[in-house]
């Protein structure tokens, strides 16, 4: 229901604002879907904040968000990334949604949803189509919800009162093409699906698990595709070739065990693939698998983004993706071919019982790697670069483990009978990669693509699992059978190459690095530490952080990004990579921020500060806020 102490007249002019498309803000002021452009490039045209002023930035106005911990994130906060559209910003708060001024803050209406908890990762923005007024769409668990854009009123006509059971929840932002909303999946049986914009009727969906008969089915050995979990597609939006009419949707691994593999022989299609759809049907057009039978949590996190370069001379239409492998992927989005070729590479093969690994990954020949992919005993942190207590906790848990093997890129966990010596790998990237879920920008007039990486690794082997387990085999390590993050030195529960309180890595730094890819030519044109670690001593600390948000990038030449755990937002000059801002936030910043401007012809950027990760020390509940910043 909406908050009765909605300002009537707020919402009167809320509505004139929306019919005023040419306002001052203009198209180029807008921020109208998650990753600004259906093509995801996450580029903004503003030029009033640049590399030569953006040194003065200062706080403009922010706005509490609250928080309500659930289990779907590695975070407890808030990952949402805005909307704004001709001076209207809009996000959801705990337990609501909010329009505000884009110039002050002001609260203009608010919905609350207090039976359903909304996403807290991004909305959709639909124009109308003439008939129909704006609308705002949101997911909330298997519920997609449809609010006037004007007003926040629930629109009737969608569903039952604004609201339809999508039947499979997804968490994250619905993408609008024409009068589609296209969702994905956090959940059994996978896929993506498609909803009319108008009514809510479903359209088209698409199996990620593919069907006898269909396409893909040939690789899943033993009719292991048969109640198939996994390989849903939880990446927080799509991207689409609109003058094209494609749809590029990413796929997580195959379920129900990330580690474990063989009730599941075969390449597992469409599992850790990007596939190109027909957005208006949900038909295939073609597929590009970047890990075969995944045995590494190696999920495709985030969308691709779609630019023209020119190679050779001649313009090439590009995708350019990274993946939690370590590996940026540019293919022809209109074929799904590498521009830069990839080789299907032999890689270590498992010794699991049963488990048939593939003998190859396709790994590309350029861009090189962009995170770690290998580790080498001379690779564990000294005193010399963190601290003695440090280096003493990492040795401690090398020698504790057996010694940590790696043989490259897709090393499979290695097998351990219960009563056998611990017998341990480090696999590079871990699962949280390697690039996650903040994804790329790009710039198209330079050709760069940009992202955050974290050179992040995971321990372990695999074992049988406990009597009465779903699954018969398990991932499992010194530190315990879970995967990601470790907190603290007195909580070692994963399995994780980290130690000290602070969850330091135990490979020498750098541990994130934030990377320019230019597109052009496949070399990477610079790469730099993203973040510091305050406690060490001076000439120690720019050890770069591990980082959980994504990037975004302006025609002034910046480019903006929170992300990493050391609680600052930072902007960074496009061409070379130096650090030109820096603000201290009071919770790290894990999302993808915005670059947008106001009815006064202001320009801000801002982005939601929530902490609250695993990759955080705690912070106290109340610090949760949207920030923005703007020129004084």
């Amino acid at each position: 229901m909406r908050t009765r102490a909605l300002v009537v007249v707020a919402a009167a002019l809320l509505a004139v604002l929306h019919a005023q498309v040419g306002g001052p803000a203009g198209e180029a002021g807008n921020w109208p879907t998650y990753n600004r452009d259906l093509a995801g490039t996450r580029y903004s045209p503003l030029t009033q904040i640049n590399t030569g002023n953006v040194a003065r930035l200062a706080p403009a106005w922010s706005y509490p968000l609250g928080r309500r911990v659930t289990t779907l994130s590695l975070t407890g906060g808030s990952e949402f990334t805005p909307l704004v559209l001709d001076g209207v910003l809009y996000l959801t708060a705990t337990g609501k949604v909010v329009a505000l001024d884009a110039d002050s803050g002001r609260e203009m209406w608010s919905y609350a949803t207090a039976e359903v908890t909304p996403s807290r990762r991004g909305l959709a923005y639909w124009p109308g189509d003439g008939g129909r007024p704006p609308r705002i769409f949101l997911t909330a668990g298997r519920i997609l919800i449809g609010l006037t854009a004007a007003t926040g009123e629930p629109v009737a006509e969608f569903g039952a009162a604004g609201r339809i059971d999508m039947s499979v929840p997804y968490e994250s932002a619905p993408t609008v093409y024409n009068d589609l909303l296209i969702v994905g999946t956090n959940g059994a049986p996978g896929g993506i699906r498609a909803f009319d914009a108008r009514t809510g009727a479903r359209v088209w969906q698409f199996q990620s698990v593919p069907q006898p008969g269909q396409p893909g089915s040939e690789t899943w050995g033993g009719e292991s595709w048969r109640n198939r979990g996994g390989v849903y597609s939880w990446a927080f939006s799509q991207t689409i070739d609109r003058a094209r009419g494609i749809l590029y949707v990413v796929f997580e691994a195959p379920g129900p065990s990330d580690y474990w593999g063989a009730d599941r022989p075969g390449d597992n299609l469409f599992a850790s693939s990007v596939v190109a759809l027909d957005a208006a049907t949900g038909t295939r057009k073609w597929h590009f698998q970047a890990v075969h039978h995944d045995l590494w949590d190696y999920d495709l996190p985030s969308p691709p983004t779609l630019v023209d370069v020119t190679i050779d001379g001649a313009t090439v239409p590009i995708l350019a993706f990274a993946a939690k492998t370590g590996y940026m992927y540019i293919l022809n989005r209109v074929t799904g071919r590498p521009v830069f070729g990839i080789d299907e590479r032999p890689v270590p093969t498992s010794n699991v019982p049963g488990e048939q690994s593939a003998p190859t990954q396709p790994i590309p020949v350029k861009p090189p790697p962009i995170a770690r992919v290998s580790f080498k005993p001379e690779d564990i942190v000294t005193a010399a670069d963190t601290t003695e207590e440090h280096a003493r906790f990492c040795r401690a848990l090398y020698d504790r483990s057996g010694g940590l093997a790696n043989e490259g890129p897709f090393t499979p966990y290695p097998y351990r009978e219960a009563s056998g010596p611990p017998r341990s790998i480090v696999l590079f990237p871990g699962s949280i990669g390697g690039a996650n879920w903040g994804g790329v920008a790009a710039d198209p007039t330079l050709g760069y693509v940009f992202v955050n990486t974290n050179d992040e690794g995971s321990i372990g082997w695999v074992e049988r699992s406990p009597e009465g387990s779903r699954v018969p085999y398990r991932r499992n390590s010194v530190v315990g059978p879970t995967s990601r993050f470790q907190w603290a030195e007195g909580d070692l529960r994963t399995g994780n190459i980290m130690g000290g309180e602070r969850g330091w890595p135990c490979q020498r730094p750098p541990w994130g690095n934030l990377v320019a890819v230019d597109a052009r030519t496949g070399d990477i044109a610079w790469k730099v530490p993203l973040g510091v670690t305050d406690e060490l001593a001076d000439g120690k600390k720019n050890t770069g952080r591990l980082n959980m948000g994504g990037p975004i990038v302006t025609a002034g030449g910046l480019v903006f990004i929170g992300a990493a755990n050391d609680r600052r937002f930072r902007a960074f000059d496009s061409r070379t990579g130096r650090e030109l801002w820096a603000a201290r936030l009071a919770m790290s910043a894990h999302a993808v921020p915005i670059a947008y401007q106001g009815r006064s012809g202001r320009q801000y950027v801002a982005i939601v500060a929530a902490g609250a990760s695993a990759l955080d020390e705690p912070a106290p509940l109340g610090a949760d806020a949207l920030v923005v910043f703007a020129l004084p």
